[in-house]
């Protein structure tokens, strides 16, 4: 795999709510591309669509990949400032932890947030 020139966030595209978060995300303007693991190529990017499946995924330019609230933490830290800072307090320890518990409820629930439909329903591994 080679150096990218822009990070990369990848979310579930089938997902109306990760769709909408997406989009929000977009808006707020972190420094990377923001795609959909459906139309991306998962092998060129490094990871599996397990992975891609399991929480959204941020690939930074030298490869290295974090996933679920890490990945929005790196998001957000590619903003900016105000943004770069929450980026920032989201790994803090002890916060870090209870983001990766928000992350996963989110996650685990999103078919039943607004904008939810049964596709967003997580397929067990």
């Amino acid at each position: 795999m080679t150096a990218r020139r822009d990070p990369v966030l990848v979310f579930d595209g089938d997902c109306a709510f990760c769709t909408s978060c997406a989009r929000a995300l977009e808006r707020i303007g972190p420094a990377a591309e923001i795609v959909a693991w459906q139309l991306t190529d998962l092998a060129g990017l490094g990871i599996t669509e397990q992975q891609a499946i399991e929480a959204v995924q941020w690939v930074a330019t030298d490869g290295a990949v974090r996933s679920g609230h890490e990945a929005i933490a790196a998001a957000l830290s590619s903003a900016g400032l105000i943004w770069r800072l929450i980026g920032r307090a989201m790994m803090l320890p002890g916060i870090s932890w209870i983001a990766a518990k928000a992350y996963r409820l989110v996650a685990d629930n999103r078919y039943r947030l607004p904008g939810g439909t049964p596709a967003c329903a997580r397929v067990a591994p």
